[in-house]
């Protein structure tokens, strides 16, 4: 991955949000896979797709279970399923996670391009 060589935090911050590649954003987009899947498929982590369902481990929605419904490949984030915060004016809106603060339990749809990832 073609991560900035420089340390300063201003331009990690640069590349990471303004200058990174779609293929890198993949990268970014990667959360780990619970203890079964790991054994199952003999991978760390893998890519979050829509319909996954993942448990949050970080942050004040530590331990909630649920779907993943939109995966925002712009700001790098995902939204799950009841992890949500009510605004003053009472609607609900879904809170952002980052995907490296999730685990994956279970696969959504399994289809011929996730099938190939999962066997290289």
């Amino acid at each position: 991955m073609a991560v900035p060589k420089s340390k300063q935090p201003r331009k990690q911050r640069r590349w990471l949000y303004k200058t990174a590649k779609l293929h890198e954003r993949h990268k970014l987009l990667h959360a780990t896979l619970s203890k079964d899947l790991r054994k199952k498929y003999g991978k760390r982590a893998i890519r979050v797709r829509r319909g996954d369902k993942v448990k949050i481990m970080r942050g004040q929605f530590a331990g909630h279970e649920g779907r993943v419904l939109e995966v925002d490949m712009k700001r790098c984030r995902i939204t799950v399923d009841g992890a949500t915060v009510t605004k003053s004016d009472g609607t609900e809106v879904a809170v952002p996670i980052h995907p490296s603060n999730v685990m994956i339990i279970d696969l959504g749809e399994v289809d011929e391009v996730r099938k190939k990832i999962l066997e290289r």
